[in-house]
């Protein structure tokens, strides 16, 4: 059910991914601090960052390489890989009840993937608003991260359902419109602003 999950959240990713176009690389994107390639980058090397700590990789290796580069001359193929590399690692017998030395505190590897399956389908979002391509994320996965995040994101030192974090992505939780949709209104809980474009 949680590979399904993750799986269903990186396709989100990798529609978008598939109709950038050669000058839309260095576009900005709702993460302030990342365009397109390197929001694309911070994707495919956060999946190969939860394959290493299944391998029994540290939270310090993870820090350490969060922003190298892990796309080479073809990114699309790079986060397919990737992905892949994921579900690989965590078909193994045994992997979802592993432990990690997750950066945020210690997880199974069922809430890791839970985790990044929830990342996944936000930055999708992000990934489709700054193309200015279609933003509206499966509305099943909406709806199973926004009933689970505090399953998802518990016990980790930082959360979206806290009310206070530090997260770089995160915003604490504020007074959503009850006229939001559930998406929206998930997005503010993630930090962004459902009316951002890029300029």
């Amino acid at each position: 059910m949680i590979l399904g999950r993750f799986l269903a959240a990186s396709a989100e990713f990798d529609q978008r991914l598939s109709a950038i176009r050669p000058e839309q690389w260095t576009v900005p994107t709702p993460c302030a601090e990342w365009n397109v390639r390197q929001l694309v980058n911070h994707m495919v090397r956060g999946n190969l960052n939860y394959t290493d700590l299944l391998a029994g990789g540290t939270r310090e290796n993870f820090l350490r390489m969060r922003d190298v580069d892990a796309l080479g001359n073809d990114p699309l193929a790079a986060y397919t890989a990737s992905v892949q590399l994921v579900a690989d690692a965590l078909a193994r017998p045994g992997a979802l009840d592993q432990v990690l030395d997750y950066p945020l505190g210690q997880v199974t590897g069922r809430q890791a993937l839970a985790v990044r399956a929830a990342d996944s389908a936000v930055h999708a979002w992000d990934l489709a608003r700054a193309l200015g391509v279609d933003d509206r994320l499966d509305p099943a996965l909406v709806a199973w991260i926004s009933d689970g995040l505090g399953e998802i994101y518990a016990g980790l030192a930082e959360s979206p359902v806290a009310t206070e974090t530090t997260h770089r992505f995160f915003a604490a939780p504020g007074a959503a419109r009850g006229s939001a949709s559930r998406q929206d209104r998930l997005l503010r809980l993630m930090g962004r602003n459902p009316g951002w474009r890029a300029d």
